[in-house]
């Protein structure tokens, strides 16, 4: 069979290190390793539960039909069949615009309290965090979701809700800040 060598297989050649194309370009030399080590720091995770961080803009009014009965786990009889007003999501999710952000969740750190990864968190910059309050809170420069443990003043750490990850208690020199509080988990249950 002439003529049926190379061409494109599935899985060969250079694999992407990047999410984006790249471009050649000349560099000094007495710069190579520099940036190199620039580019190997800029591929590493920098959040450790947190997949992205992005800022609420609720531009758009969606009012959705809201049913005048409370709906059973069963089936609904036929004569819940009114729909008396409509919802807005953005007044229903959003209590305070300029400080609610939409946060990826990148872990299953929160499995057992039923937040998975690629869940959508509403967060809320402006509520104070209080005792078993879910939070996005950073350390050591890097942001996680966990649970807030108040025992006292001086005694705070974060609560895994998953045997497989460890709860964090801080160790001398660290700090914590509590960056927002979750108000809500956004998650399909069915997929498309």
């Amino acid at each position: 069979m002439a003529g049926q060598r190379g061409g494109s297989r599935d899985g060969a050649g250079r694999k992407p290190l990047y999410d984006e194309p790249t471009k050649v370009v000349r560099v000094p030399e007495s710069r190579v390793i520099e940036i190199k080590n620039y580019l190997a720091e800029s591929t590493k995770t920098k959040f450790n539960d947190i997949a992205s961080i992005t800022l609420v803009n609720p531009s758009s009014v969606m009012s959705i039909p809201l049913a005048s009965e409370k709906v059973a786990a069963g089936f609904p009889s036929p004569a819940q069949d009114y729909i008396d007003k409509t919802l807005d999501m953005n007044e229903h999710l959003i209590k305070n615009e300029a400080a609610t952000f939409i946060v990826k969740v990148a872990s299953l750190s929160m499995r057992d309290a039923g937040i998975e990864i690629d869940d959508e968190l509403i967060v809320d910059r402006s509520i104070e965090a209080k005792h078993e309050d879910i939070v996005i809170a950073l350390i050591d420069n890097e942001f996680t979701v966990k649970r807030l443990m108040i025992e006292s003043d001086d005694n705070r750490w974060l609560k895994a809700e998953n045997p497989e990850y460890s709860d964090i208690h801080l160790q001398d020199g660290q700090e914590m800040l509590i960056w927002g509080v979750v108000t809500f988990v956004i998650k399909p249950f069915r997929k498309r």
